[in-house]
This record gives C-alpha cells, structure tokens and sequence, in this order.
C-alpha cells in the first residue's frame, strides 16, 4: 500500500493526506498529539532548506541568464513581464486589504510586531538587511540579505569562466534535489498538520482555507482577466479579449494540470506559431517567460504574506505596500527553479515585517495544504501570460 501511494502523483497524494488527517483528527483526537510530531518536522525541514535554496538558486540563475538577439522584441516583452508581475503583486495587496485573511498559526505567547512607522525606517532597515554579512543572512534565515547577496554575486560570476557557471548550475540543481526529496514527504507533514488543526479549530480551518483560497485565486483572476487585458489593449490598441481568451484556452488549460511553465514551452511555442509570432522572437521570449514571468507567484507571495501580517495584527501603511510589491516581484523571479513554486519564498516577503522563520514557515505549509487548486492556477496565469504578451508585443510593433 505504501509503494502504491508513493507512486501517485504529489497533488493525489497531498489530497489523501488532507481527507485522511480530518479523518483522524474527528474520529481519534486523542491522537493528534502524537502527529503533531510529522507536521513539526516538515516545517523544520522547509525552514532548513529554504535560506540555501534562495541563494543557491537566485545566484545561479542571474550568473546564467542569456537574453540571446532579437533585442527590439525581447526588451518591451521583459517590461511587460515586470510591470505585469507588479501590478498582479499591487492587486493582490489591494485585494488582501479588502478580503483580510486569518491564518490559524502555533504564535509564542506574547507575540507582537509591529510595522516600521516611516519611510525612513523601512529604508533603514531594508538597508541593514542588504548589507548583512552573508554568512550571518543564511544562518539567521535573513532573507532580504540573502536575496541582495545573492543577486550581487550572480551578477559578479556573470563574468565567470563557463565551467564556474556551469558548476553554479549543477549547485542549484543539486539543491532543488534536496528540496524534491523534502517536498516528496509533504503529504505525512499535511497529514499531521491537518488533524492537529483540526482537532484544535474543527470547522473554523476549513473557513480560514476557503477564504484565503477565495482571495489568491480571485486575485489572480482579476489579474488574467482585467489587468492583462488592460495591458494588451495599451500596446496593441484593439480589443484585447478575443487574445486573452485563445491564451487561457489553448495554454492556460495544459499549464493548470501540468502544474509546470516549463513543460508548457512546448504548448507555447506551437500556439506563438498559430499566432504569427516569429520564431526568432518565440523561441527567446517565451523561455525565458517561463523562467521569469510569474504573476502568479507575485500573487501567492502577496497574498500569504499579507495573511500573516494580518493574523500577527501588524499595520500596513500605502508605502509599505508598494515595497512588499516589489519585493514579491522581485522574489516572483525566482519561484521557476523551485519544487513548490512560489510558496518557499513566501519568507522572503514576511521578512519585511521582521515575521519570524518559524512563522513564515507555518504560512508555507498552509499554502502546502491549499496547493492542490492554488499551484496549478497560478501555473495556468503565469504560462498564459508569457505567450500572451509575447503576441501582444508582436502585433504592437508590427
């Protein structure tokens, strides 16, 4: 039986958990203490690989990047992949403000932050974290650190031999094994997370998922549905939907049960071709979407960011939400390489409000549990948009 359940898919396997540990936790509560043991080692063991990972992974992929030609396109299809990361980020702010979200999280007693109080602080303190001794940010999971650590030396090692690049390469593939091999046991740490909470909070979790679920995917469906929309009509200057609509259909559709941007280059590329997109710009630009363009991250880092703040009681002023915006477009960059997308840089974003590792790794479990609607829906809006406005550009400039 254990051979059969490891040779199902991850999304199967994590949804056995889930109905099995709301099982355990109505049926035998007493229970529950004891898997409380398998959720604490999974959150230990996310909270151990991530700060490497962001490194490892960020510095790689900067040290390796290659635009290629075709310059005249590639460039105003980047900046749509930019503002259209931020304004998914920006939208799902807006969108947490308005529907907050509560996450039922294991707090210390007497737990209170509190948000920086001026521009000058959050300036100050995202300064200080920049400049933190690299060493110092991986061992104390200072993400910020890590992330400008990360992009300064991948930009150095830009000038590197191609062995260095190439051993770079191997590093951070060597780290998304470790990171597979963690994610492949994620369905024994849903298991004792889910009958603990359960067993704790009974109904109140299954409300506290369905509104944060309702949140992430309404964002991203006002971002797939208006904002791009809105951005396609700006530079092709005709009625964008027809477009939008014959991208989510023919690409969005293979990405939500791939669950993968890069397995859908393919789909993509086929689809550019229909579109009359020249295969020299195609065969760049949508790559490189599939490495880089990632509203939906965007979105999920916002989002499950903003619950924890949220939750902690934390005020957020207009300033603040700007920065965490390009901080989690920033971070969005980044999610491709990792085995759990996005939801392993969601600590990235929390380090703004100086929330704890420990808690941000609480957040990233929740978003573990909600994963089996919330990763392929960001999948489909992120590999949709990469063709999308790669044939939005196209047709602008023709």
């Amino acid at each position: 039986m254990f051979s059969a359940f490891m040779r199902l898919s991850l999304v199967q396997r994590i949804i056995i958990a889930i109905i099995l540990g709301i099982f355990v936790a109505i049926v035998f509560p007493s229970a529950t203490p004891y898997l409380s043991l398998l959720g604490e080692l999974f959150i230990k063991a996310l909270k151990s690989v991530a700060p490497i990972l962001v490194f490892v992974l960020v510095l790689s992929s900067i040290a390796n990047f290659k635009i290629g030609g075709n310059n005249a396109y590639v460039k105003p299809i980047m900046v749509m992949y930019g503002l259209g990361m931020f304004l998914a980020a920006l939208s799902a702010v807006i969108a947490s403000k308005i529907f907050p979200s509560t996450l039922l999280l294991d707090l210390p007693a007497n737990t209170t932050l509190l948000a920086p109080d001026s521009l000058a602080q959050i300036l100050k303190n995202l300064v200080l974290s920049f400049v933190s001794n690299p060493i110092s940010a991986i061992s104390e999971a200072n993400f910020i650190g890590i992330l400008a650590w990360s992009v300064a030396l991948g930009l150095a090692f830009r000038h590197s031999s191609e062995t260095t690049k190439l051993f770079l390469t191997d590093a951070a593939e060597a780290v998304n094994k470790v990171i597979r091999l963690v994610i492949s046991f994620a369905p024994f740490g849903i298991f004792g997370l889910v009958a603990v909470t359960f067993a704790d909070s009974g109904m109140q979790t299954l409300v506290s998922y369905g509104h944060l679920l309702a949140v992430l995917l309404g964002s991203m469906a006002f971002v797939a549905l208006v904002i791009n929309p809105v951005m396609v009509a700006v530079v092709t200057r005709s009625n964008p939907y027809p477009l939008v609509f014959q991208c989510l259909r023919e690409s969005g559709i293979t990405a939500f049960f791939t669950r993968s941007s890069a397995a859908n280059i393919p789909v993509n590329l086929d689809l550019a071709k229909r579109l009359g997109i020249p295969e020299s710009t195609a065969s760049v630009a949508i790559p490189l979407g599939a490495a880089i363009n990632m509203a939906g991250a965007s979105v999920t880092i916002t989002v499950l960011s903003l619950a924890a703040v949220h939750t902690l009681g934390i005020p957020v002023d207009f300033t603040t939400m700007l920065i965490l915006s390009v901080v989690a477009t920033i971070s969005a960059c980044g999610a491709s390489g990792v085995a759990g997308g996005s939801l392993l840089l969601i600590p990235v974003a929390c380090g703004l409000f100086g929330i704890s590792t420990d808690v941000a790794m609480q957040v990233v479990a929740i978003g573990m549990v909600i994963s089996v609607l919330q990763d392929s829906t960001e999948t489909a809006l992120n590999s949709s948009t990469d063709v999308l406005f790669t044939a939005a550009v196209d047709r602008g400039l023709k």
